[in-house]
């Protein structure tokens, strides 16, 4: 699991430099696939369930699943999300983040900063013994508090030699509830947060979600496994590494 996670940590942070006005989705997808390739790994994404990329590349009011074109050029002022999974020697790893491209408004900077601290408030309980709503719980109170919506249609979930395996972790809920956590569990928690009103849809091509309200949302990942001291970032990238730390 941490070869797997480590390798998606290192695409995501290529793709994090990567990401400027005049930059397609495509090209971001290309770049992933063979950083992922070179590693030794196969995406986890493309052909499952049908979908044809490596890259989930989700711009604007788009939430997730988006499918990266050659027609989707960023401009300055966009946000897109970014979402990568790998298999490596049978094990996956996921994580996904949510990129400004040049210049952003100052609410939407604070979009983005508030779904991070929400997935590391929910990662900061994750710990043996802990309930797996307290994780969901921690996500919402963040969210909420701060006058944003959480997207509740999609999920987190556990991870390891299946991409999504149980329990899946919604981002919303009462704390207390649910299975306990256990040394050793892998869970990829993915926080997806609207600007405005919390309701989705998909569009034609089957994949892509949007908002209802056509607000922005973000999305924020890492796979984090239950360590009995406390949460281990898998995924952790080397601009947020020590993040979570403070959190807690």
């Amino acid at each position: 699991m941490r070869a797997a996670n480590r390798l998606v940590a290192q695409v995501l942070e290529a793709l994090e430099s990567a990401v400027a006005p005049g930059v397609t989705t495509a090209d971001l997808d290309a770049a992933a696939e063979r950083m992922v390739r070179d590693g030794g790994a196969v995406p986890a994404f493309k052909g499952y369930r049908g979908f044809p990329a490596t890259l989930c590349t989700s711009v604007n009011a788009q939430v997730v699943h988006g499918i990266p074109s050659p027609k989707v050029v960023l401009a300055d002022g966009d946000i897109v999300s970014i979402d990568i999974g790998v298999k490596l020697d049978g094990f996956y790893g996921d994580s996904a983040v949510t990129v400004p491209v040049g210049v952003v408004p100052a609410r939407t900077q604070e979009l983005l900063k508030v779904t991070r601290e929400s997935l590391e408030r929910g990662i900061a309980e994750v710990k043996v013994g802990g309930r797996l709503s307290d994780v969901s719980h921690a996500v919402q109170k963040w969210v909420e508090a701060r006058g944003f919506s959480v997207v509740r249609e999609f999920v987190g979930h556990g991870i390891g030699e299946q991409l999504h395996e149980e329990p899946t972790i919604p981002n919303f809920g009462q704390p207390g509830r649910g299975p306990k956590l256990a040394a050793g569990m892998v869970l990829a928690i993915e926080p997806m947060v609207a600007m405005g009103r919390p309701e989705v849809k998909v569009l034609g091509d089957g994949w892509t979600a949007v908002t209802k309200d056509g607000s922005l949302a973000a999305h924020f990942e890492h796979t984090v496994a239950v360590g009995e001291d406390g949460p281990l970032i898998l995924t952790a990238r080397t601009v947020s590494a020590g993040v979570v730390a403070a959190a807690r």
